[in-house]
């Protein structure tokens, strides 16, 4: 199941795996965005509102994530008319 995950990876078009990288790339950046926050939370400021957008942004990367893989898997699927 992996290889063929791993396979089926390798064989993205170049503008779906340019995608998938670039919407990683703006996920890890939400990533920093809600750590930074959540250290302001904890070493500066014990606003309690902080703790939460730190939160709800670090959870909204986590999905922006999944969303960007499962939806190059899907993209890609259905222009090789394989879905």
């Amino acid at each position: 199941m992996f290889k063929r995950i791993l396979e089926s990876y390798k064989s993205f078009e170049k503008i779906t795996s340019t995608i998938l990288k670039n919407g990683l790339k703006f996920s890890l950046l939400l990533c920093v965005i809600s750590v930074l926050i959540l250290l302001t939370y904890n070493l500066i400021i014990s606003a309690p509102i902080l703790f939460y957008i730190g939160i709800t942004v670090f959870r909204l990367s986590l999905v922006f994530g999944i969303e960007f893989i499962v939806c190059s898997f899907v993209v890609d699927g259905i222009k090789k008319q394989l879905i």
